[in-house]
């Protein structure tokens, strides 16, 4: 059993000797090295944007460029070999509350041969890790830090292809029906600007998971598959995601197209009735101006003639629209 002390501010949870049959859940622990090797191994969740983070992860006993590197405010998906462990920044899909899926959560992994640190910022809950830590407490042990590190990269994969999913339909139903409302062209483009936020980390994220497999030397068999598929997954999603622009690209064009269409429609069907109407304006003008010596002004039927004179000359003119096939 690991000794406690005192709630820390940063420390979320820790779960001490997994792998052994006595694994116990903490909101604080303190860590020895000696005492971790004989009794599995520890995971620490720590938020580390607060005052007391640096403290927390020095009774950790990390060194300071980890300390730093788990606490730093901007990540990038990346995989970096530090002595006999290995720092691992990741983004995942944000399923927190009244949040957009495209404002990816960072998550930093400190997986050394006893231990697994994971940190993220405050209010930046991470569904996936809430996963694997729901796995630990039903009796899933994993056996060692990166079995559990790995079990965590396949919980973010698994949200990420929910969220390309989701898109994907959304696509789909936008291709079998014909919309074109105001609101349907904001959907469509918030689908794109979603998929390229969220290909903007999963392409770095695929490369850490390749440098991750590359990095380290003792993966077992089981290891070495389960990284390769995990980055096999990545690759499948930012492939998928590049088709889903594409497609919203030319969603948008054929949109485009098609409002353009009905407004030149529109236009075609106004200009006809103008030419229908415009020699008809004019006789009307001509007739209409008062002045001595109009034809007409002194004949009972002239407005009779001139009536059936332009219902003639409008049927002439679409007749002769007709023939021309304007129509």
């Amino acid at each position: 059993m690991s000794n406690t002390h005192p709630k820390t501010q940063a420390m979320l949870w820790a779960i001490n000797n997994i792998g052994k049959p006595h694994s116990t859940l903490s909101t604080a622990v303190e860590h020895t090295t000696d005492e971790a090797s004989s009794l599995g191994f520890d995971w620490f969740h720590i938020q580390s944007d607060t005052k007391d983070s640096k403290q927390c992860l020095q009774g950790l006993g990390l060194p300071n460029e980890i300390i730093d590197a788990l606490c730093t405010a901007e990540t990038r998906p990346k995989a970096i070999q530090l002595g006999d462990g290995m720092l691992l920044y990741l983004r995942g899909i944000n399923r927190n509350p009244d949040a957009d899926p495209e404002d990816m959560v960072s998550l930093r992994l400190w997986i050394g041969e006893n231990i697994l640190i994971s940190a993220r910022r405050k209010d930046r809950q991470l569904l996936s890790v809430q996963d694997a830590k729901e796995e630990l407490e039903k009796g899933h042990i994993p056996e060692s830090p990166l079995d559990l590190a790995l079990r965590i990269i396949t919980k973010i994969a698994d949200r990420i292809s929910e969220t390309v999913d989701v898109l994907d339909e959304d696509l789909t139903e936008f291709e079998a029906l014909d919309k074109s409302a105001k609101r349907d062209r904001i959907k469509l483009s918030m689908i794109r600007r979603q998929a390229a936020a969220i290909r903007r980390y999963l392409a770095p994220q695929r490369d850490a998971l390749d440098a991750m497999y590359r990095f380290n030397k003792s993966l077992n068999q089981q290891q070495a598959f389960e990284l390769r598929d995990q980055t096999d997954r990545m690759t499948r999603y930012v492939e998928d995601l590049d088709l889903a622009k594409e497609r919203a690209m030319v969603l948008q064009d054929e949109l485009r197209n098609r409002i353009a269409e009905q407004q030149g429609m529109r236009m075609y069907v106004l200009s006809l009735v103008t030419a229908i109407f415009l020699p008809l304006s004019f006789l009307t003008g001509i007739f209409g101006m008062n002045v001595a010596g109009l034809p007409g002004t002194q004949e009972p039927k002239a407005f009779v003639y001139l009536t059936a004179t332009m219902v003639i000359l409008a049927v002439a003119l679409l007749v002769g629209m007709l023939w021309k096939k304007w129509f």
